[in-house]
């Protein structure tokens, strides 16, 4: 196994460095804004080059980006809410349907019946399983918490966390 592993690490190399020379660093804005305000005529190293300058001729430099204050940020654009497809409810039983009227009754909104219904689903399994209250309550309420349309400025959290299991517990389980 030693040798094996000695052959594999001898195979990556003798940690020569074939380096020769010193990189240099790309131009900075203001070396470009300054080319940019005083354009020079390039020159070639057919031409003579540069005093001073290293044996191979730098990169050109690219086009000046432009000033900050006239590009505008990019920002994702929200997606309406009007344009949200609605939900397909085709394939709901008349149980789940029963859950989802009795969560607006009360005034919790889920975005797609898929949460809602994932919710009672957990409800149902951790009453079925013994799970103490507070359990059910931690877990509900950062379900409910976790979803895109609830607004804590119309219920708290754990309201709305409260109202998914009493109303499982009733309706769905």
């Amino acid at each position: 196994m030693a040798i094996a592993a000695t052959g594999l690490l001898a195979a990556c190399g003798d940690n020569d460095s074939t380096a020769t020379s010193t990189p240099t660093l790309p131009p900075t804005t203001t070396a470009v804004t300054s080319q940019t305000q005083a354009p020079a005529a390039p020159t070639t190293p057919a031409e003579g080059g540069h005093e001073g300058h290293q044996e191979t001729p730098a990169p050109a430099p690219e086009q000046a980006p432009p000033p900050a204050d006239t590009a505008a940020p990019e920002r994702p654009q929200p997606v309406p809410t009007n344009q949200v497809p609605p939900a397909d409810t085709s394939n709901l039983t008349e149980k789940d349907r029963k859950f989802l009227e009795a969560l607006q009754a009360q005034g919790v909104n889920p975005s797609s019946p898929d949460i809602a219904l994932s919710i009672g689903s957990y409800v149902c399994q951790g009453v079925a399983a013994g799970a103490s209250e507070a359990d059910l309550t931690t877990f509900v309420n950062a379900m409910a918490g976790s979803d895109p349309s609830f607004d804590p400025a119309k219920m708290p959290v754990e309201q709305a966390g409260q109202i998914y299991i009493q109303t499982a517990k009733q309706n769905y389980c």
